[in-house]
């Protein structure tokens, strides 16, 4: 290890123990992260002349000594840009706070012949000038295989192919951006702002369907970075409709917001819109039985339109589930709906960038 990765280090520590442990004093910190008094004094007196460590005020007297200068993070000295791929003919992003919550927001509508890239690239700019604040970086939660560099190296329902994503945003921003699977990224909403309870599973439907897995607090990816792409595993052996891959009975044929709007259009009553959300139920619980089984997991969390997910579709889903693992070891599985809403991939996107800038999670 290098002298600058220690420091790299040690004012991430300091960073996390702010952001998660709210004030505390120079003291405090060096006591919580074992480093030295001296060490502390140099780490937040650099972190304050970069705007990211405030102090806030002396703590009241009730102690022997001069009352401490306490320090947080600089919460409203920075922001963040979130954008949000995941939805059928619209690109959605917003400003967000340090602590994830939405400061403003916009959105800009797409259709099949129009350059996606681009669009995205204007909405960030547009959400950029809307804030007087330093912006600390750009997410980006996008359908689709994506590696380490940012790069979308396959998204059929995007119709991309090895679409270098991360380096055109930058290009045209001029801010760091971090680019990652929108499942992905919704699961690190739910580790860093839900109520997570343990190794998690949490499955996103929108345009397609994938799912994004945190084991033991850290994120999977995978050695081709497709961990997660359920959606392209075929379930059953009964045919299906054709997939945007080319297969046909590909689980997103089954529960991808279009295919499900599309399915239930065609309905006519109460009994055969139930019966079709059923069907889909039934075909994500067969994917979640074998990989339920293969991790153990504590719970899996579903990410999408309530009113479609919600009721007989989950219902089905656990049912189909529990009939296929076993009760033992697996019956204690959660299943539920996240409480974090449509915000969920946007929020997710200012835990990575808190993440990759300044190592905090």
């Amino acid at each position: 290890m290098l002298p600058e990765h220690a420091r790299g280090h040690n004012r991430s520590l300091v960073l996390q123990h702010l952001y998660r442990g709210g004030l505390q004093s120079r003291a405090d910190l060096a006591r919580a992260t074992g480093l030295t008094r001296v060490t502390m004094s140099d780490l937040v007196a650099d972190l304050i002349d970069d705007g990211l460590v405030v102090e806030t005020g002396r703590t009241e007297k009730g102690r022997p000594g001069k009352p401490a200068i306490l320090l947080d993070i600089n919460r409203g000295g920075n922001c963040i840009v979130g954008v949000d791929l995941s939805e059928t003919g619209v690109v959605r992003g917003a400003v967000l706070d340090l602590d994830g919550g939405i400061v403003t927001r916009s959105e800009a509508e797409t259709d099949g012949d129009d350059d996606v890239t681009a669009i995205v690239a204007r909405l960030v700019l547009e959400l950029v000038a809307a804030t007087d604040i330093p912006v600390l970086g750009v997410g980006v939660g996008t359908p689709g295989i994506v590696d380490l560099d940012g790069r979308v190296l396959s998204a059929p329902n995007l119709g991309w192919s090895d679409v270098p994503l991360r380096a055109i945003l930058e290009a045209a921003s001029g801010l760091p951006v971090i680019v990652a699977n929108d499942a992905n990224v919704a699961a690190l909403a739910e580790h860093s702002f839900g109520e997570v309870v343990g190794d998690l599973m949490l499955i996103r439907v929108g345009l397609g369907v994938g799912a994004g897995l945190i084991l033991g607090d850290a994120p999977v990816y995978g050695g081709h970075f497709a961990a997660g792409e359920i959606g392209h595993v075929v379930v059953g052996t009964d045919g299906g409709a054709r997939c945007a891959c080319g297969k046909h009975g590909c689980l997103e044929t089954w529960l991808s917001v279009p295919r499900l709007r599309a399915a239930l259009a065609e309905t006519t009553t109460p009994a055969s819109r139930a019966g079709v959300l059923r069907a889909a139920g039934e075909r994500l619980g067969i994917a979640l039985a074998p990989v339920v089984g293969a991790l153990d997991l504590d719970e899996v969390v579903i990410s999408g339109p309530v009113e479609l997910l919600d009721g007989p579709l989950i219902e089905a889903a656990v049912d189909t589930f529990r009939a296929r693992t076993m009760a033992t070891f697996h019956g204690g599985l959660t299943v539920r709906m996240s409480d974090l809403g449509q915000d969920i991939v946007m929020r997710g996107a200012a835990a990575m960038v808190l993440s990759g800038r300044l190592g905090v999670s």
